[in-house]
């Protein structure tokens, strides 16, 4: 079913979500080693951080197609958990590049690895 709805083979499919998961981890392993920077580290590793969540989460729309991901995080059983994670999305970025605090931007950091296990 999911084959029939798009253009791309199951292989293509396939390589693309370990080609994108690899870069949301190398993403988000590479924001972890940029955080003890002085002075930019903290902007470097909210963004890598979350940019490498958002190619993880991006990986599975390659297994099972943009539209039928987006209804399964919007289903009543994970929309508290899908709401949490784009939330933490957004403030780990607010709180590195605009109120400049460490602390929330790890506390985010570690509520969007939650939401997403969850």
């Amino acid at each position: 079913q999911v084959i029939d709805a798009t253009s791309l083979s199951w292989g293509t499919r396939v390589k693309g979500f370990v080609a994108c998961f690899a870069i949301g981890c190398l993403c988000s392993i590479l924001g972890s080693c940029l955080l003890w920077i002085p002075k930019k580290g903290l902007v470097l590793f909210a963004v890598f951080y979350t940019l490498g969540n958002i190619a993880s989460l991006g990986s599975t729309m390659f297994l099972m197609g943009p539209m039928k991901q987006l209804k399964r995080m919007f289903e009543p059983t994970r929309l508290i958990a899908t709401i949490v994670m784009l939330l933490c999305l957004i403030l780990t970025l607010c709180s590195a590049f605009w109120w400049h605090k460490a602390g929330l931007a790890l506390l985010f950091c570690i509520l969007q690895f939650f939401a997403m296990a969850w």
